[in-house]
């Protein structure tokens, strides 16, 4: 029998730049990317598309964008900016991804050009799916303005949308040009945008890295008065672990295990139970204070640490629990987030549980009565009208 084999491998590299005021004409971050990344003489062309609630918030910003790109002319930019809902609207209605994908044939963006996403995590995950299935794979970069894009979906490789009212079902691994994180967006946030991403933070330092764990902990207060030297920082070690990750065994998630997913079985169901609004990172750290309960109760770590996380949850202004997020009968709603999990992951059921701050443990299964009393727990601290 005649047979033909062939392996081959792919490097893949990408910077994230951390700056302020990205598109001043005095801050060259920019152009100096884009002459640097050059690959031919063909002409290159910079198409925008931006998150209608940055752009609310910076009525200045596609002025600044023409006024750079008129002033450096590296490339060519497309005038029109194309400007798309935030928050998870954007991944829900295919209409979104269809219009990048008209604009990229409207315009002529080909593989040596590039589409730029300025917004929020699901702006930024539709606009690179698009990017990612467009020509094969047309140059993406990512301008994230919100904590949680900055420090954690903004700088990874993940990239879909919404279907089947499933999160992320259609979808790419496809790692960005380049990543602009600009400081100055998170100036216009409010305070529950800005909140909502630590818990990211929280997730990745509870993993791995308890001396992080101990310094949100310790700059709690500076954190919610919005000191922005001390969310730098936050933002920096997270989007740095982060990294890490990917950079490890498995960054294109081929097999079953997902760490980085620690507390998001249950956020991620609950999102949707709650027709979104209840907010990705909100939803992330329920899901946290969850999954650390119950690895209490399930004898992983000791109550003394589930405390501390608890507390520190509830110190930063997150609620640790909601009615959709009760567990008190086997068809409970939230239960079938499980079963969406262990889909999504293409195999084997994997939860991240936690064997001590900055340590996680895989497991297989989750004991449905520990997970009730767990809920419990939350809801009485919640003040949750418990039947």
């Amino acid at each position: 029998m005649k047979h033909l084999s062939q392996s081959f491998s792919v490097k893949f590299e990408y910077q994230v730049y951390f700056t302020a005021g990205i598109f001043n004409k005095t801050n060259t971050l920019f152009n100096d990317f884009l002459l640097s990344s050059a690959t031919s003489h063909s002409l290159r062309k910079i198409l925008f598309v931006a998150d209608k609630g940055v752009i609310d918030a910076n009525p200045k910003l596609i002025a600044e964008i023409q006024a750079y790109f008129s002033f450096y002319n590296s490339v060519q930019l497309i005038q029109d900016v194309l400007i798309v809902p935030g928050g998870e609207d954007v991944k829900n209605d295919i209409v979104y991804f269809n219009q990048v994908v008209e604009a990229v044939n409207t315009y002529g963006i080909d593989r040596h050009s590039y589409i730029v996403a300025i917004g929020g995590g699901s702006v930024l995950d539709m606009v690179g799916y698009a990017a990612a299935v467009s020509h094969r794979g047309i140059k993406h970069i990512r301008i994230p303005t919100t904590v949680l894009s900055q420090n954690d979906s903004g700088i990874g490789v993940k990239n879909g949308i919404n279907f089947f009212s499933k999160k992320n079902f259609l979808g790419t691994f496809a790692p960005p040009t380049v990543v602009f994180n600009d400081e100055q967006f998170l100036e216009t946030l409010t305070d529950r945008d800005w909140r909502s991403g630590i818990s990211e933070a929280v997730k990745v330092a509870l993993l791995n890295d308890a001396e992080f764990f101990n310094w949100i902990e310790k700059n709690v207060a500076a954190l919610v008065q919005r000191d922005m030297a001390t969310m730098n920082y936050l933002i920096w070690k997270c989007a740095q672990l982060h990294m890490d990750h990917i950079a490890g065994a498995d960054p294109f998630e081929s097999g079953s295990s997902r760490p980085l997913d620690f507390g998001h079985w249950s956020a991620h169901k609950l999102e949707y139970l709650s027709n979104f609004e209840v907010r990705h990172g909100e939803a992330v750290a329920m899901g946290i204070a969850l999954d650390t309960v119950y690895s209490d109760l399930s004898g992983r770590i000791s109550s003394q640490e589930s405390n501390r996380i608890i507390q520190t949850l509830q110190n930063l202004g997150f609620e640790v629990s909601h009615s959709l997020l009760q567990v008190d009968k086997e068809n409970s709603p939230i239960l079938a987030g499980l079963e969406e999990f262990r889909e999504h992951l293409g195999g084997q059921l994997t939860i991240m549980l936690l064997n001590g701050i900055g340590k996680g443990e895989e497991v297989h299964e989750i004991d449905t009565e520990i997970l009730k009393q767990a809920s419990k727990k939350l809801g009485e601290m919640q003040g949750l009208k418990l039947q």
